[in-house]
This record gives structure tokens, C-alpha cells and sequence, in this order.
């Protein structure tokens, strides 16, 4: 009897061993990518400029990015996200500083990106401190975005160069969280009606009956009509580009989360499904960056991977885990992208890497640019999908 009881007593404490590991596992990969981002990010600060921002890796020499830059935003937003993670206050202090070395944006009217570019600078900046002199440039700011919107249409204008007549990216859906949060912020409904109709014009527009999403929608502005679709960064015209999927997850859960509109809930389920279940995505989760570079390679060539999308990808799965019943698989799937990315192959060691956090990432392939590369975005939505999964493991 005693015997038994004693056997019984170690099965238990051999589980709770078990459980323990596990957990001590768990938070050890976490708490080894926080370690590492706050170094990383401390040593950045002190290597660079505000004005002057990381942007991207080549041949050794930092590419950096001024005022003007669409992704110029990322690394005050990074830097924001960085403080929220580790509560380290000296990177507040130094996301101030290069969140007001941007000032100038809020005159920029001649890209969409403004929500890239202020809404992940300044907008984290006020959501965190709640300090009211970030206000007047996200409000200047949101007012261009908004006036680029084109109602006969129903979608904003994504850019003025090229030969374009009226083109709209699938990026420009992770704009329109700006202006969903300025519709509340500055009451101003329209902000919102405007976000809404981009999203479901989009909805109708760009995507093939996969799931996947063409890069670029170009309309007549004199009759609304689709002029043509087409491609600026994937492989062809009808490929799926890794990040263009990605930023179309991201943005439609965004907004199911700023409208409750099930449209938008059931759009991201279907992408989050194309993603999930596509056969040419690696065992680590970690996409190349096209998903069908695969049918246009040699058997000898290898495709490189695009970190950065996946890290958008995993910010968007931990949205939708929060919006439907079986959740889970979604938290599951990214959890996994998540320790891929804080694993040895793609987080970097502190001091290297020029002090980026993520290697492997892919700006524009077809234009031999930031190809193999750190991504100061592939950094920010690595960051912020921490931020979500570590909230969301406390809950």
C-alpha cells in the first residue's frame, strides 16, 4: 500500500517536472528574443540618428531612411514596442526621440503609406504615453490619408509614380488602421466610412478565388472599372507574394477588430486558410517570398525566405485567435512562426547583424533590392506580434 502511494506520489511529481520544463522552455525562447531585442535595440539608439532611421542591410552598409521614406515609422515603432516588452524606460526615452525627429511627415500628401509611416511612430508613441502633443501631427496626418481617398471609386490611392492610372496596393490595408483609430480619436465618422469601403472595395477587387491576393489593382478613375490587374514585387502578375498575403490578413482581421463587421472575420479566415494550409510553405513556417517561386526555380535553386512576412502573418493569426471559437489553431500556428523567428537562424546575436533584430527578410525581389536582408518591418511586426502572444498567454 505504501509502495503504491509512494510510486503514485513520483508519477506526480514527475509530471509536474515535466510541466515545469515545458514552461521553463517555453518562456526561455521568449525571454532569450526580449534579452536580445533590448540589447539590440539599446545599441541601435546609440548608433544612429533620429531623422536618419534604420531601414535595411546591403553589403555591410546600413541603408537608411529619412523623413520621407515609407518605412520610416517602423523603427520608432519598434523601438516603442521594444520598451513595452522588456520595460526597459531608456528605450522610452529614445523612442521619443526618434519618434520627434519626424515631425515633417505630417505635410507629406503624395503616398498612402502615412499610416507606416506615422501611425506605427507616433501613434504608438500616444497610445502608450497618452501625451497629447502627438496629436496635431497624427491629425494633419490623417487628414492627407483621408484625402486620397477617391468615392467614385470606394478606395484610397496608393501611389503617384509610374504609369499607373489609379493604383491601389493590397498594402494600403494596413492603413486603414489609422484611420479607424482617428475616427474615434478626432470624431470625425468619416475616417471610418472611408476605412470600410477601401476594405470591402478591396475585398471585391483583389482577390482570385483561392484566397490569395493579386499586388496591385489598377482602376480607370473616369469610370471606377478595373483597368487591370497586375504585380510590383511578386513573381507574376497572378502569384501570391508572401508579404501581399500577409498585409491582407493582417488587415482584414484589423478591421473585423475596428468594425465587427463579419465580412471582414470571414475575409481573414479564408486568407489565414490559403496561408495555413499552402503546400509550399517550409516546416518552420517561415514563407520564401513568393509562394509560388517554387514553380519558376530550379531544383538547385533555392528560394530565399521573407521573415518579414511572416512576422506580419503572426500578428495576424494572434488577431483572429481572439475573434472566433476555434482560435486556437490560429494561436498555435503562430506561437510556431514565432520560435522559428527567435530561433538561431533568424534572430540575431546581440551586437551583430548591425544591431537589426531579424535576419532573412526580402523588400523587392524583382528590383534586386534588400533581398537576404534585415527589415526594420520585419523588426516592428516581430516585435509587436511578441507584444500580442505575451498578453495573450497571461489571459
Amino acid at each position: 500500500m505504501i509502495k503504491s502511494i509512494l510510486v503514485g506520489v513520483a508519477i506526480v511529481f514527475s509530471l509536474q517536472a515535466n510541466a515545469q520544463l515545458k514552461n521553463e522552455h517555453t518562456e526561455g525562447w521568449l525571454a532569450n528574443a526580449t534579452s536580445t531585442i533590448n540589447q539590440q535595440l539599446i545599441k541601435a539608439s546609440q548608433t544612429y540618428l533620429p531623422g536618419q532611421n534604420p531601414r535595411s542591410v546591403t553589403c555591410g552598409t546600413v541603408r537608411l531612411a529619412n523623413y520621407k521614406d515609407w518605412t520610416t515609422g517602423f523603427f520608432p515603432g519598434t523601438l516603442w514596442y521594444g520598451y513595452e516588452l522588456t520595460g526597459n524606460k531608456a528605450l522610452a526615452a529614445d523612442a521619443k526621440r526618434f519618434t520627434l525627429g519626424l515631425d515633417s511627415m505630417r505635410y507629406i500628401t503624395d503616398t498612402h503609406d502615412l499610416g507606416f509611416m506615422i501611425y506605427c511612430s507616433y501613434g504608438n508613441a500616444y497610445r502608450i504615453t497618452k501625451d497629447k502633443s502627438y496629436l496635431p501631427v497624427l491629425s494633419d496626418g490623417i487628414k492627407n490619408l483621408a484625402a486620397r481617398f477617391n468615392p467614385k471609386i470606394g478606395v484610397i490611392r496608393s501611389w503617384d509614380f509610374g504609369e499607373w492610372k489609379y493604383p491601389v496596393i493590397i498594402d494600403n490595408m494596413m492603413n486603414l488602421e489609422y484611420l479607424f483609430w482617428g475616427s474615434s480619436e478626432f470624431d470625425k465618422s468619416a475616417y471610418a466610412q472611408i476605412g470600410t469601403t477601401h476594405a470591402l472595395t478591396t475585398m471585391k477587387n483583389h482577390f482570385r478565388p483561392d484566397f490569395s491576393s493579386y499586388h496591385v489593382v489598377d482602376y480607370d478613375p473616369s469610370t471606377g472599372k478595373v483597368f487591370r490587374k497586375a504585380t510590383h514585387q511578386g513573381l507574376t502578375d497572378s502569384s501570391a507574394w508572401s508579404r501581399g498575403q500577409a498585409w491582407g490578413l493582417y488587415g482584414y482581421a484589423m478591421c473585423y477588430e475596428n468594425t465587427k463587421d463579419l465580412r471582414f472575420l470571414t475575409q481573414a479566415e479564408h486568407i489565414a486558410k490559403f496561408l495555413m494550409n499552402h503546400p509550399k510553405t517550409p516546416a518552420d513556417k517561415i514563407p520564401v517570398w513568393d509562394y509560388d517561386v517554387h514553380n519558376a526555380l530550379q531544383a538547385d535553386e533555392r528560394a530565399p525566405r521573407d521573415a518579414s512576412a511572416a512576422a506580419v502573418i503572426a500578428c495576424g493569426l494572434l488577431k483572429l485567435s481572439t475573434k472566433v471559437k476555434n482560435g486556437q489553431q490560429y494561436f498555435k500556428y503562430a506561437e510556431d512562426i514565432l520560435k522559428s523567428l527567435s530561433s538561431d537562424k533568424y534572430l540575431a546575436k546581440p551586437g551583430e547583424n548591425n544591431y537589426f533584430i531579424l535576419k532573412h527578410s526580402v523588400g523587392a525581389f524583382l528590383y534586386n533590392s534588400e533581398i537576404d536582408t534585415p527589415l526594420d518591418y520585419a523588426d516592428y511586426y516581430y516585435l509587436e506580434a511578441l507584444n500580442q502572444y505575451k498578453k495573450l498567454k497571461k489571459t
